[in-house]
C-alpha cells in the first residue's frame, strides 16, 4: 500500500530550486530566454523566488556528461532547508543515469514539493521510494514558458494543488488544448499556439465508482525503471488508480499493447481499481490507443476495470497536476476524475 509524506504547501515569498536533471536546454544559449520567460512567470504570477541549481544552467553537453552533478543538485535542493520547493526545467531521456548517486535518505529527512513530468517520472520513482509524494506536473520550459501567457486552466491546477491545503475536488476538462509545435526560437515568443476545442472525457470501459491512489507517469520512462530498485513493490499497486500518458515520441500504438501485457504479467493489472490515460500528443493514435488498452485488459481478465481516456495531463497544454499518493475516484457514469485529498500539508 502507498503510504507517503506528503510536502508542505508553497506560499508567496517561498524559494524554489530549478534543476536540469535530464536534457540541460535550459542552459543554453540560445534557449536561455525560454528558461527566463519561465522563470519570470513563476516570480510574477506565482509570487516565487526562484534560484538555480549549480549545474542547473551549465547546458545541454555539460549536463549530459556529468549525471552525477545533476544529481548533486537534486540532493543539494533537497538538502538546502531554504528551499521549500523543486521545479524540473523540462524532460529528456536519462534521468535514469542519476541513480547510482542518489542517496534516499536525504528525500525521506527533508520532504518537499518536487514537480516535473515526462522523463522526471524518474525523479518522481526516486521520492515514491524515499516515501515522499510528489507532483507530476508542470515544467518550467513547457508550462511556465508558454508563447504569451500560461493557461488559467494550469495556472488554477498549480494553485490549488501546490499552495492550498483544500481537498483538490473534480478535475473537468480543459475547454481547449494545444500541443502545437512551434520552435522555441526567440522571434517565435510573441506567437501563440493554435489552440483545438477539446471533445470531453471518454470511459472505455467499467462501471460505477472506483477509488484509489494515484500512481503512474510517462509510459515510456516506467519502461526505463522496470527491473531497476525504483519500481515499485507488487503491492505498492494494490486498489489504486494507474495514471498513464505517451510523450512526443508518439510511440505506435503495438509498444502500448507490449507495455500494458507486461503490466499483466506481472500482475499489476489485477490489483488496480482504475486508469486514467493522458491525451495523446497531437492525438496522435487516438483511437488505435483506445483498441489496445482494451484488447489487453481483456487478456487479462479485467473487462471491468474502469478506464477513463483522454485527460489533460503529461504531454498536452495545458495540463492539471497529479499528486502522487493521493486518493482519488473515477466516476464512470458520469464520466468525471476527481482529487480527493490535498497534495500538500500546512
Amino acid at each position: 500500500m502507498l503510504d507517503l509524506i506528503k510536502p508542505k504547501k508553497l506560499n508567496k515569498g517561498d524559494k524554489i530550486a530549478t534543476i536540469s536533471p535530464s536534457w540541460g536546454g535550459a542552459g543554453d544559449k540560445d534557449l536561455l530566454w525560454r528558461y527566463e520567460q519561465g522563470k519570470k512567470r513563476l516570480e510574477d504570477i506565482f509570487g516565487l523566488k526562484v534560484v538555480e541549481m549549480e549545474n542547473t544552467l551549465k547546458g545541454t553537453d555539460y549536463i549530459y556528461a556529468h549525471p552525477e552533478k545533476r544529481a548533486e543538485d537534486l540532493m543539494q535542493a533537497f538538502s538546502d532547508k531554504s528551499i521549500n520547493g523543486i521545479f524540473a526545467c523540462i524532460g529528456g531521456s536519462d534521468s535514469i543515469r542519476l541513480l547510482p548517486y542518489i542517496d534516499f535518505e536525504i528525500i525521506t529527512r527533508n520532504p518537499k514539493i518536487f514537480i516535473g513530468y515526462s522523463d522526471s517520472t524518474v525523479i518522481h520513482y526516486m521520492c515514491l521510494k524515499a516515501g515522499v509524494s510528489s507532483i507530476y506536473g508542470p515544467s518550467v520550459l513547457v508550462d511556465f514558458a508558454e508563447n504569451v501567457t500560461m493557461s488559467d486552466y494550469t495556472v488554477n491546477w498549480l494553485k490549488k494543488t501546490l499552495f492550498s491545503t483544500e481537498i483538490i475536488g473534480d478535475i473537468p476538462q480543459s475547454e481547449k488544448w494545444t500541443s502545437e509545435f512551434l520552435p522555441w526560437e526567440v522571434e517565435n515568443k510573441d506567437i501563440q499556439r493554435k489552440f483545438k476545442m477539446n471533445n470531453g472525457y471518454e470511459l472505455l470501459q467499467g462501471e460505477g465508482i472506483v477509488q484509489g491512489r494515484l500512481i503512474g507517469g510517462c509510459a515510456e520512462v516506467m519502461e526505463f525503471i522496470k527491473g531497476t530498485e525504483l519500481f515499485p513493490k507488487i503491492d505498492d499497486f494494490d486498489g489504486n488508480i494507474l495514471f498513464i500518458e505517451t510523450s512526443e515520441e508518439k510511440p505506435e500504438p503495438h509498444f502500448i499493447e507490449y507495455w500494458l501485457r507486461n503490466y499483466g504479467a506481472m500482475g499489476v493489472l489485477k490489483r488496480i481499481n482504475g486508469i486514467i490515460w493522458g491525451k495523446p500528443k497531437d492525438e496522435t493514435y487516438y483511437e488505435e490507443y483506445k483498441h489496445v488498452i482494451i484488447k489487453v485488459l481483456a487478456e487479462y481478465g479485467r473487462e471491468d476495470l474502469p478506464v477513463l481516456y483522454n485527460l489533460n495531463f503529461g504531454h498536452c497544454e495545458p495540463k492539471f497536476c497529479i499528486p502522487y499518493g493521493v486518493m482519488a475516484q473515477i466516476n464512470c457514469e458520469q464520466k468525471t476524475f476527481s482529487i480527493l485529498e490535498s497534495g500538500v500539508i500546512d
